[in-house]
């Protein structure tokens, strides 16, 4: 890590070494499937331009971001990887995409040709699309029904625009024992066919465009999902995509550790309260942490209504009171030696004399009826980041 300590005591520490770790892992599972690695927002709050170079390094051909400034931030990077939009963005945007080689996906003949415009005004031949189909997420991508039409509309932009890839996104894989999976796998593969003829040369006479289905959980736990490549988010960040597939992702890391250290010790008495709304009230007098990190950091304010716990001193401690904007109390127990400066792990490791504790971030989602991503997602701008070690890009 870097030696530099952050200039607030809450920090978040983002190991770079364990995305690579993961992509090589998923690399390993997927093959000869190729991997992309999802690094939109912000690289799921662990750091979107430093998660990419980690990425590539564990052999990531791809990447893939929500949208068009995220993907101008990594080419500002001088990351030159191929970097595709997972959704349409807005027409006034297609000059910008085609400036900075993003790759855009399509879904609506509008989109279409405002890019087949943007293409032409640059001087720019075969410019690569992708084509998403919805096939029942009922989010976005253009029905089934449709898809032979855009393509074909795509084909007609020719010489400007290229086919490149066709997509789906999955609304179930997490849960591999229901068979939604399937369900949709049978429609992508229907709308292939009605797009290709036996030979797998397009209705056009050209080669197949990359197909591409599985998230990470599809890539984990659907073998069928795994097409062209896979487009892995929270996996390569070392936290499970659901419940369900908890038992696939054991040779996974975790990259972030959310850290904080003690500010304020004070001894309470039995029957006081504490913070706002005073909801919380001590059975027994005890020694209370304040911790400088709170609600605005990402730190939900109901853990200590649903039994949020942090580390200190290798021991779980319970967060007491309702947690505030900037800073949250830990009973420390009556016994408690802790000491302003003291280390506080929120989510990571800490060394106890039985051996490493741990809270994952999946132990947040479990608390707070929610999943991982948006646990990291949530760790707000003001708590720093710290990379870390140096990976050789």
């Amino acid at each position: 890590m870097t030696s530099d300590l952050p200039t607030r005591w809450a920090w978040a520490d983002i190991e770079l070494d364990a995305v690579r770790h993961n992509v090589e892992v998923l690399r390993s599972i997927v093959a000869p499937s190729d991997v992309w690695a999802v690094v939109k927002a912000n690289g799921y709050g662990h750091g979107a331009i430093d998660v990419a170079r980690a990425a590539r390094a564990g052999g990531a051909d791809g990447l893939c971001v929500a949208f068009v400034h995220e993907g101008v931030e990594l080419r500002g990077a001088g990351i030159d990887a191929p970097i595709l939009i997972l959704s349409e963005q807005p027409i006034d945007a297609a000059a910008e995409i085609i400036e900075h080689r993003l790759t855009p996906t399509v879904y609506r003949v509008e989109s279409i040709e405002a890019l087949s415009s943007a293409a032409v005004d640059a001087d720019v031949f075969g410019y690569p699309v992708h084509l998403k189909v919805d096939t029942g997420m009922q989010r976005v991508g253009a029905p089934a029904g449709a898809a032979r039409s855009l393509a074909e509309a795509i084909r007609a932009a020719s010489p400007s625009l290229q086919l490149q890839g066709i997509f789906t996104h999955l609304a179930m894989a997490d849960e591999p024992d229901d068979d939604f999976t399937d369900l949709q796998l049978v429609r992508f593969d229907d709308t292939l066919a009605a797009l290709t003829d036996p030979s797998g040369s397009s209705s056009e006479g050209t080669e197949l465009p990359l197909v591409h289905v599985a998230n990470s959980a599809g890539a984990l736990a659907h073998p069928a999902t795994r097409r062209s490549f896979v487009r892995a988010g929270i996996a390569i960040y070392g936290i499970s995509p659901g419940r369900g597939v908890d038992h696939l992702c054991s040779a996974l890391r975790p990259a972030l550790s959310l850290r904080a250290r003690v500010s304020f010790v004070k001894r309470v008495r039995a029957g006081s309260r504490i913070s706002y709304g005073l909801r919380h009230t001590f059975e027994r007098d005890t020694v209370v942490a304040t911790v400088p990190i709170g609600y605005a950091d990402g730190v939900s304010r109901r853990l200590s209504t649903t039994g949020g716990e942090v580390l200190i001193g290798g021991r779980r401690r319970p967060i007491v009171g309702v947690v505030t904007m900037d800073q949250l109390m830990v009973d420390c127990g009556p016994d408690s030696d802790v000491a302003i400066g003291a280390e506080v792990v929120l989510i990571g490791e800490q060394d106890s004399p039985d051996g490493p504790q741990r809270i994952r971030a999946e132990d947040w989602a479990g608390r707070l009826d929610t999943i991982g991503y948006e646990v990291v997602c949530g760790i707000g701008p003001r708590v720093p980041r710290r990379t870390g070690p140096n990976i050789d890009f």
